[in-house]
């Protein structure tokens, strides 16, 4: 019987677009169904009542939340095809760390750009540029950060790219300036089906972004 998969998710979300892409890497069809965070659905409140929120992935009427969860439920149910994290122990240990990493410090320092003024974003651009130097230097020279073949810490962090021109926009800084090695890497996982295919225009996602600015930030 073939795997019925429904993904509840928003466009905008990088932490839904992990999904997306690791559902593409395994070349698995899906329903996706886009989700109103100002209106939740009601099968959202059902298949998520702790967190109530996306994404969720909906395997054959089981849910599966919280999106690294969600990417190594994936990785190991469809294990036969483009595996994620790798079969040595340390070196999933080590990618679970690196993609832990981007989860907790990527997405808070972003925040704090678009929600923030004056010398409060100021800190949250510096604490976002360190973040990205510890992240290049990881990645170091090697084509993706497992190496010569694109992983689970490649999938966690390359969602957030969509995001990088809106930060750059209302901080006024170069991403690529700062960080020329890590934008290069950001090319590289571009010319993936899965990534290109799945990641948003930046223009759009600043354009959601500063609309979302407003609700935090009175001019």
């Amino acid at each position: 019987m073939e795997d019925e998969l429904i993904l509840l998710d928003s466009w905008v979300s990088p932490f839904g677009m992990r999904m997306r892409i690791a559902l593409a890497e395994k070349d698995l069809s899906y329903e996706f169904r886009e989700e109103n965070l100002q209106e939740k659905s009601p099968f959202l409140l059902q298949m998520n009542p702790v967190h109530k929120k996306i994404p969720v992935l909906v395997h054959n009427g089981k849910p599966i939340c919280e999106s690294l969860i969600i990417v190594q439920y994936i990785d190991e149910f469809w294990k036969d095809k483009s595996p994620l994290l790798p079969s040595d122990p340390y070196k999933r240990s080590q990618a679970r760390f690196w993609a832990d990493y981007t989860d907790k410090m990527v997405y808070s320092c972003m925040r704090g750009i678009y929600s923030g003024k004056g010398e409060e974003q100021e800190k949250a651009k510096k604490e976002f540029i360190e973040v990205l130097k510890v992240l290049e230097r990881e990645l170091g020279d090697k084509p993706y950060f497992g190496g010569d073949n694109f992983g689970f810490v490649d999938v966690s962090f390359i969602p957030f790219y969509s995001w990088f021109y809106a930060m750059e926009k209302l901080s006024n800084f170069s991403i690529e300036a700062e960080c020329p090695e890590l934008v290069a890497w950001t090319k590289r996982c571009m010319q993936r089906e899965s990534v290109a295919k799945t990641l948003p225009d930046q223009h759009k996602v600043c354009d959601f972004v500063l609309q979302m600015r407003k609700r935090f930030v009175a001019d």
